[in-house]
This record gives C-alpha cells, structure tokens and sequence, in this order.
C-alpha cells in the first residue's frame, strides 16, 4: 500500500489551515455616539462639550470656532463606514452640529471591536431577547 493518499491529505490539511486568516475589526478616530449627542444643547460652553465628547479629531487652526469628530469602523474586514460630526461655537458657545454619528452605544462599539468581552456580550443579548419575548407573551417569571 502506498503512503501517497495519507500523506496527500495531510498535506491539503495543512494548506487549508494556511489560508485561513483572521480579520480585525478596526475602528479609528472618535466613536461618537447616540446617547452623547443627544446629550449636547446650544449654549454649553466649549469646556462642557469636551468633558461630554472628549477632544476633537480635527481641530482647524483656521476655522477655530468649528470642531470635527471624525471616525471610522470596519467590522472584521467588510465595508468601512465612516462618521462625521462637526460642533460650532459661537464666542465659545455651542451655536449648532451637523454631521452624523454612530447609533449603537459607545461601549457596544468599542466591546464589538475588542472582543475581549464576546461571550459575555453574547450572554446579555441572549438575556435581552428572551426578556422581549417574556414582555411580548405576558409571561413573568414567578
């Protein structure tokens, strides 16, 4: 019997196992999101804005009334989507924004892109689902 076809199939295990190569998800820049803009209102100092959003990613010398927040998110090597929002300050003074930011929460964000927490993500969304369906029957837990 000839050693060919054992050793051919190890060899086409190893080759397989080689091509498998896994992705990052990368996210870069500020990750604005909902709950912290929502938490903006006109007339709060540039001081209040920071402590809220943080410094900005773009911060023109020649437009020093506008600061940008610019970020990026590619979730494990697919489409990048990309977000900005702009604050406008009129004498130090939030005057308006414009842009746009992510929607999910900051934390989900940055857990999703660390996975260093992924099971117990998965745990608490798991838990959230079966709470819905829980409201959505009447059933309660007694």
């Amino acid at each position: 019997m000839r050693p060919t076809l054992p050793l051919s199939l190890l060899g086409l295990c190893l080759l397989t196992g080689c091509t498998a190569v896994y992705k990052l998800d990368i996210p870069q820049g500020n990750l604005v999101d909902k709950a912290m803009v929502e938490t903006l209102k006109p007339g709060m100092t540039r001081r209040q804005v920071a402590l809220i959003m943080g410094t900005p990613s773009i911060q023109d010398p020649f437009h020093q009334n506008r600061w940008d927040y610019a970020a990026s998110y590619q979730q494990r090597g697919g489409d990048i989507e990309v977000k900005n929002l702009t604050l406008y300050f009129d004498d130090n003074i939030l005057a308006k924004l414009e842009g746009n930011y992510f929607e999910q929460p900051e934390e989900d964000l940055i857990r999703t892109a660390t996975r260093v927490r992924g099971r117990e993500l998965e745990a608490q969304v798991q838990a959230r689902e079966y709470e819905k369906k829980q409201k959505r029957s009447g059933g309660g837990g007694g």
